[in-house]
């Protein structure tokens, strides 16, 4: 059979295993005061962050790199299943915490939904994040698509960061 090309491009996946027990990938990954000291690109540090984490609430969050503007960003919890599943919509915020588009790419999807699954193996844990554009455009649907492989170099670097940090709170619980 001829290749045939989905209009719908596939989700954005990735995994990574972790060296951390479960329950504490899950709150370095899900808790305000953690996650401000490991989530955004490298280089980046979150200035300002707001959590209410319940289903229906938000994160909203700024983060500065070493140039260029503050940015924001929003999480709005969709399911909280501790200690397994986190689905959020996120978007890129306003330091007012509305919804805006992409300072940098303006045909990237408004919003898109983040699913992220913990699975124990063994001392270790195995975090899955699927990533799809949500309510988005033809258009929007390429942009997401064209860009699987930025993501990837961008997310592999978080979870670098995401790794030195929980390597750091293993330390400090042994210590």
């Amino acid at each position: 059979a001829p290749d045939t090309m989905s209009t719908t491009p596939g989700p954005f996946a990735i995994s990574r295993t972790f060296k951390a027990p479960r329950e504490q990938v899950w709150q370095a990954y899900s808790e305000e005061q953690h996650l401000m000291r490991w989530l955004g690109p490298q280089s980046f540090t979150i200035t300002h962050s707001q959590m209410d984490r319940r289903v229906g609430g938000t994160f909203h969050y700024g983060m500065k790199g070493l140039i260029g503007p503050e940015m924001w960003g929003k999480w709005t919890f969709q399911e909280i299943e501790a200690p397994h599943k986190l689905v959020v919509l996120q978007s890129f915020s306003d330091a007012q915490g509305g919804i805006t588009r992409h300072p940098m790419a303006p045909l990237w999807p408004l919003q898109t939904l983040a699913s992220t699954t913990l699975t124990e193996d063994g001392e270790n844990t195995l975090l899955t994040l699927t990533w799809t554009p949500f309510e988005a455009s033809e258009l929007e649907l390429a942009t997401f698509a064209a860009a699987h492989d930025s993501m990837r170099i961008g997310w592999t670097g978080t979870f670098d960061q995401f790794d030195t940090y929980l390597a750091g709170l293993a330390q400090s619980a042994s210590s």
